[in-house]
Formats: structure tokens, C-alpha cells, sequence
């Protein structure tokens, strides 16, 4: 079964601000992680940001599972993307 992703407007404001290489390499690895996301999340402390996590390399897909979606919440860097803002 595969899970729909479904993209916040920060989501897609935060992926418009990225590298090509990387949006690429986040696209892809969205589309492999939404057969079996849980294998590859992570479940976070913090509910303030999110549930879960996906790690793409340096950067972090912030994201919650509602039902058979994955709603992508946040996309940033490791360094920021657990800053409050």
C-alpha cells in the first residue's frame, strides 16, 4: 500500500528554496519512503514541529500520518530545521 503525499504550503515553500540536486534527491527518496514510511522515520520528541522525520542525507523532511497520507510539514537542513522560528 502506498501512502499519498500531501505538501504544506511551508513544505513547498521550503523545497522552492533548495538546490535542484537536492530537491531531486528529496523527491525521490519521498517517493521510495511513501511504500513503508515507517521503516525509515524516525518519531520525534518535539510534537511542537511534527511526528516523524526522514532522513535525506544533511536535510530533514518534517512530516505527520494522518489516515493513508503523509503530510509533509517542514523541509530543511539538520542544522535548522529544529529551530523554533
Amino acid at each position: 500500500m502506498k501512502f499519498e503525499l500531501v505538501y504544506t504550503k511551508r513544505a513547498f515553500k521550503d523545497i522552492q528554496n533548495l538546490d535542484q540536486r537536492v530537491k531531486f534527491r528529496i523527491k525521490k527518496s519521498l517517493e521510495l519512503f511513501s511504500v513503508s514510511p515507517f521503516d525509515h522515520a524516525e518519531k520525534l520528541t518535539n510534537y511542537y514541529i511534527g511526528s516523524y522525520r526522514f532522513r535525506v542525507g544533511d536535510y530533514r523532511v518534517i512530516f505527520d500520518v494522518i489516515d493513508e497520507k503523509i503530510i509533509i510539514l517542514h523541509v530543511g537542513h539538520r542544522k535548522e530545521i529544529y529551530r523554533k522560528k
